[in-house]
Order: structure tokens, then sequence, then C-alpha cells
């Protein structure tokens, strides 16, 4: 089977190296997939970044890392950068998984560092799944999953 190819955005705004957490989640869990990382400055810069490597690259995928401030102005940014994720995944036909950790998450930086890391990693695996597992996401539909948080399971009647 040849290796696929998946681009691992993130920025230099991110207070947290969560690119290298999903890479080395990857890497340890499948040697089926190519890896291209692409740092940009900024949350906005995330979309242009992910459709450069789908043209220029053949990623058949990529998991955007962001990690908004805890102002008004970067909720507003990570909303943007969110429009031109979504926008780009219609302009291409390709998955970009969003992985953003708001700054206000967390009360302490170690709490915040192991949101970070979770969701990083979770959002890691959901690329893996979307492109080997697509059964397991269909048996696991309506279950609550969470990414950064524990789980809180479906609602039952």
């Amino acid at each position: 089977m040849s290796k696929i190819t998946v681009g691992i955005v993130d920025t230099t705004f991110a207070r947290v190296d969560m690119g290298r957490m999903a890479i080395n989640e990857i890497e340890n869990t499948t040697s089926n997939v190519n890896l291209i990382r692409y740092t940009v400055p900024g949350m906005k810069d995330l979309p242009v970044a992910c459709k450069i490597l789908f043209d220029q690259h053949e990623c058949e995928m990529c998991l955007a890392l962001g990690m908004p401030g805890p102002d008004d102005k970067d909720k507003v940014c990570a909303h943007e950068a969110s429009q031109g994720i979504i926008m780009c995944q219609l302009m291409t036909g390709k998955h970009i998984i969003e992985c953003f950790v708001h700054e206000d998450e967390a009360k302490t930086p170690d709490e915040l560092i192991k949101v970070c890391d979770n969701r990083a990693r979770e959002h890691a695996q959901n690329v893996l799944k979307l492109l080997f597992e697509k059964d397991w996401l269909n048996k696991n539909a309506g279950m609550g999953l969470r990414q950064g948080y524990p789980d809180v399971g479906p609602i039952k009647s």
C-alpha cells in the first residue's frame, strides 16, 4: 500500500507545540502516512497553508492546529480562521480537521498543556480514522466523544 500524505499545519502564535504532539501521535500509530508540517505565523494563515499543501504537495487531508488567545479579538480571529478552513474544504473537497484550543479553556498552564496534548493527539487519531477506519466513526456516531476532555457519552432516554 502506498503512503498517504497528510499535512500538519500549526502556528507560531500558539503557546504550545501541538503540531509536534500530533506528529508524534501519528508516527507512533502508523507508518502508512507521510507527514508534511507547515508552520505559519497566525491562525488566519491556516486555510491558505492547507490549500498550498493540497495543491503543491498532494496532501489527502490536513490537520490545522491553533491556539486562540483569551481576548475577544482572538475569538474573532479564530472564527475567521474557521470560516477560511471551511471554505478551503469546500474548494478542495478534502477534509481539514480543525483542532483549536482556546487559552481560556483551562485555569492553569499545566491543565492547558494537558488539554492541548489530548486534543492534538485525539484529532490526529481522527485523521487516521477518516483515512483508514471510517467504520469506527460510523459505529461511534452519537456517542458524545470529546477531544481535550473526557467523553460525555450519549444521552439515554
